[in-house]
This record gives C-alpha cells, structure tokens and sequence, in this order.
C-alpha cells in the first residue's frame, strides 16, 4: 500500500506510537553513552525532545518511503542519528555501538527490499557509494585527522549506504549539504565568539542535516 493511499492521520498517529515508544528509552540511551554511565536518567526536556525527534523522523521515513522494507532502513538511520547527534554534541564522539548496528539493520533492510520488490540495482548503487563515502572519508581523516574522526568515516559510510540507495545525485548533495552545514555552524560559533578557528567541532550533526535534506529536495525519488 504506498503513502499515498495511507491517511495522513495514520501517518501521523504511527509517528506518535514511536515517538512515545521509543523517545523515553532513546534519551536514556543517549545520556548514558555519552557519560558512560550505565545508571545515568535522561532530564524530561531531553526526554521529550527526543521523542520528538523520533516522531518526525518516523513520519519522514513513511512520507518517502511508504509501506516498504526500504523504509525501515530510512527509519533506522534517522533514529540512530538522533542518538548519533546527542552524543556527539556533547562529547564529540559517535559510538560504535549506534553505528556498527545500523549498519547491518540497513543493510538487512534493503536486501529484503531487493528481494521484495527487485531493486537489486538500487542495492549495489547502495553498497558502491557506501564503499566511496567510508575509503574517501577514510583517506581525509588519514590526511587531516583534526577535522574529520573515524567516527565521522564510520557515519558517511552509513549515509552513503543510505543516501546511495535513492541515487548518486542524493549521495552528492547530502556530502555537500553536509559539508555546508558545517562550515555555516562554525562561522556561526566564531562570529558569536562561543568557538575560535581552531576549536574541534562535532561534525556528525551536520552530516545528518545534510542527508535529511537532501533527502527532502525536490525530485528525489525512492527505487522502484
């Protein structure tokens, strides 16, 4: 059944149950990977935030994807970025225990999608601008180790997995958004005086900003 036959309240009402579901837990989570605390609470703003969050991204993922496996790894990604992004603003760090999960729930996701609905084209675009994100992030962190993390390399790959699966022109404007919002937040932060040129700033936000849109610019379109 596509999206398009769904009622936007249902839509709207699925989002819901997940946020609710899956913002209290999320939000602990969050906290206590970043304090590396097994015990640590999540405060109520943070929790309802979170939920939030959750919610708009379980709507985006039905909006553009529909009824379908592929959506569940839309899903996945946003939902673990959510994690992803709390952590890294406040520790600078993009744990492994997020990243390395998503990468099998993705891709299980989209080779059930091939199967399902035989977009295996889409599935090895996927796993080709995978490989190209992680080896090309790969080598700048090698070459600047200051301004991108193997935490950052882990998550392109992630992204591209993703972002490759709807085509290379998505992959593309995702790194540039991606890129684009960086350098925006960091003039930002320097202009208000809240960060100096030098000042290591967590890169894993804007890179999930700029896959969110430019999964959200007009004419993308899932596989087929």
């Amino acid at each position: 059944m596509p999206t398009a036959d769904l009622p936007a309240g249902v839509v709207a009402a699925l989002a819901l149950l997940g946020g609710l579901a899956l913002g209290p837990w999320l939000a602990r989570v969050s906290v206590r990977l970043a304090r590396r605390d097994g015990a640590a609470s999540a405060s109520p703003l943070r929790t309802a935030l979170t939920g939030v969050l959750v919610a708009l991204v379980l709507a985006g993922a039905l909006l553009a994807g529909g009824l379908r496996p592929g959506t569940v790894a839309l899903a996945w990604v946003g939902v673990a970025g959510v994690v992803l992004a709390a952590v890294d603003l406040a520790v600078h760090r993009l744990p492994d225990r997020v990243t390395v999960p998503a990468y099998a729930a993705v891709t299980s996701a989209l080779l059930v999608d091939a199967v399902a609905l035989g977009t295996w084209p889409a599935l090895l675009r996927a796993v080709l601008a995978g490989a190209a994100a992680f080896g090309l992030a790969a080598g700048a962190a090698v070459l600047s180790p200051r301004g991108l993390g193997f935490g950052d390399v882990k998550l392109l790959g992630l992204l591209g997995l993703v972002l490759g699966w709807v085509g290379w022109g998505a992959l593309l404007a995702g790194v540039f958004l991606g890129l684009v919002t960086g350098a925006a937040a960091s003039l930002t932060l320097v202009a208000a005086g809240r960060a100096g040129w030098r000042t290591a700033l967590p890169f894993g936000p804007p890179l999930l900003v700029g896959a969110v849109l430019a999964l959200a610019l007009p004419g993308q379109a899932l596989p087929t």
